[in-house]
């Protein structure tokens, strides 16, 4: 019996197949293990933890439900509204960002754009002056926007005659894509200050718009290269047929980039779903999220690793389920864009 060669077309030889599944089976267990070890550790007691690795319950060590009890029933309610807490910000904040960073990725995959460098200025001095009127001055932000509105104006109006290079949608998508370079730790203090002069701080709506800010430039840089990859002779068709852009873009190109959406929809979820930095910094009581209480059982005994645990499975049930469901959708929409045309 050869070893080496398949015995039927179609089918691995003995030994490929015998590798091939075994660095398959050794990787799931890579990836199967730290859950293992999450459930594990939430039905022990301190002492097991303490103790070492022990794994195997009934024979290492006697379960016991003594975390569950304590972080669905001691804490009770500081367990469950940072988790709903997570679901409404989360949820919405993938919502507002779907739609508006879907819109804008399609209108940078076909229509072409020139912005002025001299516009493109004077708006980031009238959200400068819009800022430091805010966070410096105390001035109402209702009247710093104005302001700021009104600068951006005058200056426009102001340099409207004046040479001025232009710059291009690849431009655009490269500004857009440099806002996740920038560290967020960078502008975590003026946020807060910003947050707190107009009375966002702590709250569901500020944080939803923090998270719609931050993950933007991954909607329409994801969703971009979707859209790139339907030809346009579609859209040409449709419009000469006198179909409205906005029933193309809703009746044709929607359809044929549901994979994409739906992929970069459930990664921006997680995205939002696992946010700690601006959730440490932007809530404190009222607004605060899941990934916060993970990090707050770290008490004076150090971490409590039972109750992280717990904490942790039920923090990763949402997206592990939303991922088994819609793993056909992430399937196509990591392939959408191989084949164009």
């Amino acid at each position: 019996m050869n070893l080496f060669e398949s015995k039927t077309l179609g089918r691995m030889a003995p030994t490929a197949a015998l590798i091939i599944y075994g660095l398959l089976g050794f990787w799931a267990f890579v990836v199967v293990f730290p859950i293992y070890w999450l459930a594990v550790t939430s039905i022990k007691i301190r002492l097991d933890v303490i103790n070492g690795p022990l794994y195997i319950p009934f024979v290492d060590f006697t379960p016991s439900g003594h975390a569950w009890h304590y972080i669905f029933y001691d804490l009770g309610n500081d367990t469950f509204r940072p988790y709903w807490n997570s679901i409404i910000v989360a949820c919405f904040s993938t919502l507002c960002v779907m739609i508006i960073g879907t819109a804008a990725s399609y209108a940078l995959a076909r229509l072409s754009f020139k912005p002025r460098l001299s516009s493109i200025i004077a708006f980031i001095l009238g959200v400068i002056a819009m800022l430091l009127l805010v966070a410096w001055l105390g001035l109402d932000w209702r009247l710093a926007v104005a302001s700021g509105l009104a600068l951006f104006v005058i200056l426009v109006l102001a340099l409207h005659r004046a040479p001025s290079p232009t710059l291009g949608n690849s431009d655009i998508l490269f500004w857009l894509i440099s806002q996740r370079i920038m560290p967020p730790v960078v502008a975590a203090i003026p946020i807060y200050i910003m947050f707190q002069r107009i009375g966002l701080l702590d709250t569901a709506p500020g944080l939803i718009l923090a998270y719609v800010t931050v993950n933007m430039p991954i909607v329409i840089w994801l969703m971009f290269d979707f859209f790139v990859s339907i030809p346009k002779d579609l859209d040409e068709s449709a419009e000469l047929d006198g179909a409205s852009k906005y029933r193309v873009f809703w009746d044709i190109i929607l359809p044929l980039a549901r994979p994409g959406l739906v992929a970069t929809a459930l990664l921006v979820f997680i995205f939002a779903w696992n946010e700690y930095l601006l959730a440490l910094f932007l809530s404190t009581a009222n607004a605060q999220t899941i990934p916060i209480l993970v990090a707050a059982q770290n008490g004076t005994r150090g971490p409590e690793w039972e109750y992280m645990s717990v904490l942790i499975l039920i923090m990763i049930l949402p997206v592990v389920v939303l991922t088994l469901v819609l793993q056909r959708f992430i399937a196509k929409g990591l392939l959408l864009g191989a084949v164009k045309g």
